[in-house]
């Protein structure tokens, strides 16, 4: 497939999606390759429709007056295991978000070099018993494939393991596009190929561990990239049932690799077909779709929220005691703000845990506020 110009946007002919739409609106699971690239070139009327089917969908498999949230934690595990000066403890952190009301940390990155070899399993454990009721989500495939070799296991065991000790489920990050030709480009030629994050997350739901899964877009990725990236995602469902929800994100052009030269992000237009259409091709296998709030407009989040999306993700609260320990680090979503863009949208904010169930009655976090149970 060939690759496209950075982020270049390309609108379908008006007839071969007025065409997909006749077919997406009845039996969205008999559309042809060629008729979801045609539904990501959707434009105008043709978009506003195509958000409508897919708002529809999620309606028949989700609550449909409800917009989720999880109220968590983001730590990078780079900074907290680093040791360094100013580096509060990691049970200090933990305590201070289980005090603020998140029901989950969410942790990503590598240990350093010289970190022990068990190091992961040791912030789980840590993580663990300073709040054993916290959901820990973390290391995303190449973190478990580098527990693994440290420890000299396999990653089968070296997932066990990490289960047994307290870890919760992993995050279905570092995807990107699930195409070696694709990662190639936006690597540099150092992206590990696509069947190593296959073969650790189809590890991880077969020990127990659910996942996430993601969809990066907005690059040098193809309509026809995105068609084969969300297939083999249903592949994968298909095979394990361990996805939890889908992640749309956009490449952001802070995160655009130097070697590319590359500027600019995915159009509003864009943006807008690719959730509609991973609502519509994931329908059946994967329940939820989240939108990426950190990584986009507030009327860009709306009008997901109205084609197709079910979940806002994670308020990401900071605390005091060292907010840089996470990876986006300033961007807080209050309850009162899920309650007024749930308010925008006619549905009502329903708090959930990562594995989108009702938290116990002790850790609901009251609306408006946030801080304190």
């Amino acid at each position: 497939m060939v690759l496209r110009e950075w982020a270049r946007d390309a609108v379908a002919e008006t007839a071969d999606v007025r065409a997909a739409l006749r077919r997406a609106a009845t039996d969205p699971a008999s559309l042809t390759d060629g008729e979801w690239v045609a539904l990501l070139g959707a434009d105008g009327t043709e978009l506003d429709e195509l958000c409508a089917i897919a708002d529809s969908a999620r309606q028949t498999v989700t609550d449909p007056d409800a917009l989720t949230f999880v109220v968590n934690r983001n730590f990078d595990t780079t900074v907290i295991a680093s040791g360094a000066d100013g580096v509060p403890e990691l049970s200090a952190l933990v305590d201070e978000a289980w005090q603020l009301g998140a029901t989950e940390i969410c942790m990503q990155g590598p240990i350093p070099v010289d970190a022990p070899d068990d190091g992961y399993l040791r912030l789980i454990e840590q993580i663990h018993a300073v709040a054993p009721e916290m959901h820990l989500h973390a290391f995303r495939p190449p973190e478990v494939r580098d527990g693994a070799a440290r420890m000299g296991l396999s990653i089968p065991e070296f997932l066990s393991r990490a289960r047994d000790v307290g870890l919760g489920s992993v995050p279905g990050t570092a995807a990107q596009i699930l195409d070696d030709e694709v990662r190639a480009r936006l690597s540099g030629g150092s992206a590990p190929p696509v069947s190593e994050w296959i073969e650790s997350i189809e590890a991880a739901h077969d020990v127990g561990l659910f996942s996430t899964s993601t969809l990066l877009y907005g690059h040098v990725e193809s309509s026809r990239h995105i068609v084969a990236h969300l297939r083999l995602l249903n592949e994968i469902q298909d095979r394990t049932g361990g996805f939890s929800e889908l992640i749309v994100m956009p490449m952001l052009p802070s995160m655009a690799p130097a070697h590319l030269g590359a500027a600019g992000t995915a159009s509003r237009r864009e943006t807008r077909a690719v959730h509609a259409v991973a609502r519509l091709l994931t329908f059946g296998r994967i329940a939820h779709v989240q939108v990426a709030w950190t990584k986009l407009d507030p009327d860009t989040v709306i009008d997901i929220l109205r084609g197709g999306a079910d979940d806002i993700g994670g308020l990401l609260i900071d605390g005091v005691l060292m907010p840089a320990a996470g990876q986006e680090a300033g961007r807080v979503l209050s309850a009162q703000q899920v309650a007024d863009i749930a308010a925008v949208v006619g549905r009502r904010p329903v708090q959930r845990t990562t594995g989108y169930d009702a938290p116990s009655a002790a850790l609901l976090t009251p609306i408006p506020q946030v801080y304190g149970r």
